[in-house]
């Protein structure tokens, strides 16, 4: 059986397998899968993948919500800080 690149502990896999599974749960499980993609994935194309993959799941299964969640706050850029973020005289 071939690795998947996108999910190669099946950390996805055994959370929509996971009965009673909780939102607090899914979003652990979930930033363990997103710190362990692959140097240089796109989180949102990788987001959308696994969206599409598990689109069978039942609609109410915590997961596709933080994966909903974490495709949102993906999408939306925002400042770090640094020097153009510091008042000016």
């Amino acid at each position: 059986m071939d690795r998947d690149p996108l999910d190669h502990k099946n950390l996805m896999r055994e959370a929509f397998r996971i009965e009673g599974i909780t939102p607090e749960e899914c979003r652990s499980i979930f930033l363990d899968w997103a710190l362990s993609l692959p140097d240089g994935t796109e989180m949102q194309g990788a987001i959308a993948t696994i969206l599409t993959r598990y689109a069978a799941a039942p609609e109410e299964h915590p997961m596709l919500q933080v994966l909903r969640e974490g495709q949102e706050t993906a999408a939306r850029p925002r400042r770090r800080g640094g020097w153009k973020s510091r008042p000016r005289g």
